[in-house]
């Protein structure tokens, strides 16, 4: 196991009743669930995410911690929180990362993997790109 380990795992959901397809706007919810698998405690620091939508329009979103927060996470603790965006299409992916700081002063990023949103299927859980 190493010493400096993130787990991030992410189930989107197209949000209906916060969308107007007629006047372009598609809302959708993320959940991120951010887990230490390392040996170290760390704290999540920052957020950097890549979004676009599906005629290839993107949006970079830069910021301190997440939802406010900046968690620190033992080794073998979680955080979870829930978000949002909007797109003017029905579909789009999500990609970035999270920076972290671990307790012996070691700093890393931690890349969050592409993932889709799609307004159909959406009950489905969410697809990731490899």
């Amino acid at each position: 196991m190493s010493a400096y380990a993130i787990q991030i795992d992410v189930l989107p959901q197209y949000v209906a009743e916060q969308s107007d397809p007629l006047h372009e706007v598609f809302a959708f919810a993320y959940t991120i669930t951010v887990t230490n698998t390392g040996r170290v405690p760390a704290q999540l620091i920052a957020r950097h995410w890549i979004i676009q939508n599906e005629l290839g329009h993107t949006e970079e979103v830069k910021g301190l911690g997440v939802v406010g927060q900046q968690p620190l996470l033992a080794p073998g603790e979680s955080f979870q929180y829930s978000s949002g965006c909007r797109l003017k299409t029905a579909s789009g992916t999500m990609h970035g990362s999270f920076f972290f700081v671990a307790a012996d002063g070691h700093r890393f990023d931690v890349p969050i993997e592409t993932f889709v949103l799609e307004t159909s299927g959406s009950g489905a859980p969410g697809r990731t790109l490899h």
